[in-house]
Order: C-alpha cells, then structure tokens, then sequence
C-alpha cells in the first residue's frame, strides 16, 4: 500500500504528519478534533487550506462523478438494520440495500444502516474506480464521523472512520438534506431501507 500523510485541522498541533502515531498525538483527547490521511501531500494541503473537498467539487454531470443517496431504516422487534442506496452514474441508476440482524451496531439503530449505506457507495466507486462521490445523506455523522468532526466511540463508527481513511481511489464530497421533506431520491432510498427489512410505508 503506498504511503500516506496525514493532515491535522483541528488539533493539539496542526500541519501534516508523515506518521499515524505522530498525528494521533495531535488528536487523541482533544475535543472536536479534525484530521485526515490523504495519499498525497497536495491534497493534504487542500485539506489544511481549503476545507474538506479542496478544489470545487466536480459537476455531477462528469463522466467521473457518481451521485449517491443513502439511508437507514430500524426494525426494534428482530434488532434488525438496513440501508438503502441509490447510484446515478452516466446514464445508469443502481439501487442497493441490505439488511443487518444481531449485529454489536444494532444499539445505533438507522444510523447503523445509513453508515453501512454510505460504505457501500464508497466501496461501488472505488471498485469500479470513479474517482469523485457526491453523497447525499439526512444524518450529520456520516461527514463529521468520516472527517473526524464527531469523536467515534462506538465499534461501527470506528470502522466506518477506517473505512473512509482506507480510500483509496475515490474523493466523497458530503451533501447534507433534510430527511422525510420531499426530496424525490431521499425519499426513495428511505423506501428501499424499509423494504429490505419487510416494512411497509
């Protein structure tokens, strides 16, 4: 695996550390820490200089650029999850979804599964090597958890921090909406989350 650098916003120390351990230094205990592994050390300097996404993120529209909408849904009487995901790429549309039963992250209920939504978009783009995500999502902690705004204190957003730190191909750019307020593919993926634990409505 090539190398990585790592950038510290938000931090005991800020700049850009060629070491996790030198940069977990910076960010274990320091509250609202921000950081990110970058595979260069450009785009760790966008991060540092001009936000998250760096450059203005590409048209929705390019060739390279997938859109993705995801959500979670919640089944308390089985201690089931699942996601729902749409893809628009080109001129396909992919739709997705899952559902998750007995699992250690069923106490995140919907969250879980939204989690598990966005990973799924991540790991479509990266296998089938699309380099740029706009991801469209109704809660917050699939971006601060992923930059490392929210502090992770759970085994599921542990790993899905781990996950997005392991891109490797793709750039996500975050796209927060307003859940259940008529946005055609939020709505829909709400939908698919449901039907994949057999609830209707």
């Amino acid at each position: 695996m090539a190398k990585k650098v790592y950038a510290v916003k938000k931090g005991i120390t800020t700049g850009i550390f060629n070491t996790w351990d030198e940069c977990k230094r910076q960010v274990h205990g320091f509250p609202g820490a921000q950081y990110k592994s970058f595979p260069t050390l450009k785009e760790a300097q966008e991060y540092l200089t001009g936000g998250q996404t760096g450059d203005a993120a590409p048209d929705e529209n390019d060739p390279d650029v997938c859109v993705a909408y995801v959500d979670g849904s919640f089944d308390a009487s089985r201690g089931a999850y699942s996601y729902g995901c749409i893809l628009l790429h080109g001129n396909e549309r992919k739709e997705m979804s899952q559902a998750f039963v007995g699992t250690e992250d069923v106490s995140m209920r919907n969250v879980a599964g939204e989690l598990e939504g966005a990973m799924a978009a991540m790991a479509y783009c990266e296998t089938h090597e699309i380099h740029n995500l706009h991801l469209y999502y109704d809660y917050q902690g699939i971006e601060s958890w992923a930059t490392g705004e929210w502090k992770r204190n759970k085994p599921g957003t542990i790993r899905y921090k781990e996950f997005y730190d392991h891109l490797q191909k793709v750039k996500v750019y975050f796209h927060k909406v307003k859940g259940h307020s008529g946005v055609e593919l939020n709505e829909a993926v709400d939908q698919l989350a449901k039907a994949a634990l057999g609830i209707r409505g």
